[in-house]
């Protein structure tokens, strides 16, 4: 996900307790679908969450947020909006038996007629992504899902049929020598099923459903859809299967047990494929089955075409902030800019935060008086954290590099001279808008929309100028120059920060993104059966 930091959020106390009373309602008007983000985490797509629910008060919102285990979230890091009247919590992977108890498993056969069809499941999943009857034949297995069902849990995980059938697949698929790991990667990957399916009985009635991604939010809009018909809408951030990609191939957790000698380079190993592949497959469900497509910008519409997004129900509406709140903090003509340059985002490997630790090493040469801030949560990710702050003390950085931690927006930015983005992997990052907005000019790596935000797309948006600069990704040393072009030359810096106020006011105000979600929300709500 993207992370910045918006004025428009609402933190919530940090010393409130990590299991709040949650609102409930027995039906709402809009039921988003959030995995991993708001209220939880705090960054770019819980801002915006948090944004569109403040924006639309006529409207009761309804939430269910997806995480992996309740013990890998602190405490609600938003105060929650007073229309939205339900929020619960789903954790796929959470201890459902307490240390002490044992688990009492009793040998089960499967109906004769479910494991044939979880078996053509698997033949579609390791086949080409996009089969016709996959969607189908997905719905029809989570009917089946239903406790005490043809396919429920318990059957999955303990029938006699179900073990045959890992067998099997494991000597027929599996390129990995360890059936142990295997077994294991099999029923980790397939246990949220049924916790969405459970989560989809509880859910409030809603006119739309609407989710942030695809992945276990998209599934679970998918099994809503399928369940109790509504409008089924799907905005995408960033495009999910592109990020769980980088996250799998940095992942220590997926197993790699070939030996020296049938390891090759060029291939990644079984497992990280076996995930891949699930992930993909769970993108293209997601598509097949939601109404309305949206993506932040025409290049991730276009990836959305080519992992099975229909063409005729996609759209792209970019994100947009609340200018007014931004205008005051501009640096009026003539005075001094700050030599500080502020990366603003979680503290995670996906931001390459190192690569502008090195960066700033290269920029004490020609401004020894420059400071590197970094601003964003220092919780999620402790042992990458540890990293960075050690390769600021190897590089003696230790009084120009600091970390600051969460951080609002409008405190941060007349302290800053440039926001730095130098991610591997980023959508539509709505800290640079905001930094636009206050007159400050950005320094990215060339990932997602960045490159269209600081030049512009080609036209009238390219002709209002470079508000900023684009780098190579992972490269101290591009980093390091495109700050100083900036930093260094205070024309340059000027012709960038009025090029950001410029195109943030034409193209990204948060009117012009709330105009375009109340005609879609209209037209859903007028959906009839």
């Amino acid at each position: 996900m993207t992370t910045a930091y918006s004025a428009t959020s609402k933190p919530a106390d940090s010393n409130a307790s990590a299991d709040p009373v949650l609102p409930r309602a027995d039906s709402v008007d809009v039921l988003l679908l959030l995995e991993g983000t708001f209220p939880f985490v705090a960054g770019g797509v819980s801002s915006w969450v948090d944004q569109i629910i403040r924006g639309f008060p006529e409207i009761k919102f309804g939430a269910i947020f997806i995480g992996s285990r309740r013990e890998d979230y602190g405490p609600m890091r938003y105060a929650l909006p007073q229309n939205l009247v339900h929020l619960e919590t789903v954790f796929l992977y959470q201890q459902e038996v307490a240390n002490e108890e044992k688990v009492k498993v009793k040998p089960l056969s499967a109906h004769p007629g479910v494991m044939p069809r979880v078996e053509r499941m698997h033949e579609l999943f390791n086949g080409q992504l996009g089969h016709a009857e996959c969607p189908a034949l997905f719905a029809g297995l989570m009917d089946e899902a239903a406790p005490g069902g043809k396919l429920d849990r318990d059957v999955f995980l303990h029938s006699r049929e179900a073990w045959e059938f890992i067998k099997k697949s494991y000597r027929r698929n599996s390129t990995d020598p360890s059936f142990v790991d295997y077994f294991w990667t099999v029923r980790t990957i397939h246990a949220p099923f049924w916790v969405l399916r459970a989560a989809a009985e509880r859910a409030p009635r809603a006119r739309i459903y609407h989710s942030i991604s695809t992945g276990y939010a998209g599934v679970l809009g998918t099994i809503l859809k399928h369940r109790a018909p509504r409008p089924f809408m799907l905005s995408e951030h960033g495009i999910y299967v592109k990020e769980r990609k980088i996250d799998l191939y940095q992942a220590q957790w997926v197993k790699d047990n070939r030996n020296v000698f049938e390891r090759d380079p060029s291939q990644i190993s079984y497992f990280r494929q076996l995930w891949i592949r699930f992930f993909e497959h769970l993108g293209y469900l997601t598509y097949q089955a939601a109404d309305d497509i949206v993506a932040l910008y025409e290049a991730n519409r276009q990836r959305q075409l080519l992992d099975g997004a229909p063409a005729e129900r996609t759209r792209n509406i970019p994100n947009g902030i609340p200018l007014a709140k931004f205008r005051g903090l501009r640096r009026p003509p003539q005075t001094a800019v700050p030599h500080v340059l502020c990366l603003i985002g979680r503290v995670v490997p996906i931001k390459d935060v190192k690569t502008f630790i090195r960066a700033r090493r290269k920029i004490s040469r020609h401004l020894p008086d420059a400071e590197a801030w970094i601003a964003g949560p220092l919780d999620e990710d402790p042992g990458y954290v540890a990293e960075c702050r050690e390769l600021v003390r190897f590089l003696g950085l230790e009084d120009r590099v600091k970390f600051l931690g969460f951080q609002q927006m409008t405190e941060l930015l007349p302290k800053v001279g440039v926001v730095v983005l130098s991610s591997i992997s980023e959508a539509l990052p709505l800290v640079l808008l905001e930094g636009f907005a206050a007159g400050v000019p950005a320094l990215t790596t060339d990932v997602g929309s960045c490159r269209q935000l600081v030049y512009g797309l080609p036209g009238a948006d390219a002709e209002l100028g470079a508000a900023g600069r684009v780098v190579r990704i992972a490269d101290p040393e591009a980093l390091a120059d495109g700050a100083l072009a900036l930093l260094a030359n205070p024309s340059a810096w000027q012709s960038a920060s009025e090029a950001a106020v410029r195109r943030v006011e034409n193209y990204y105000s948060q009117d012009l993104l709330f105009e375009r979600y109340r005609e879609l929300y209209e037209k859903n709500f007028a959906w009839r059966a």
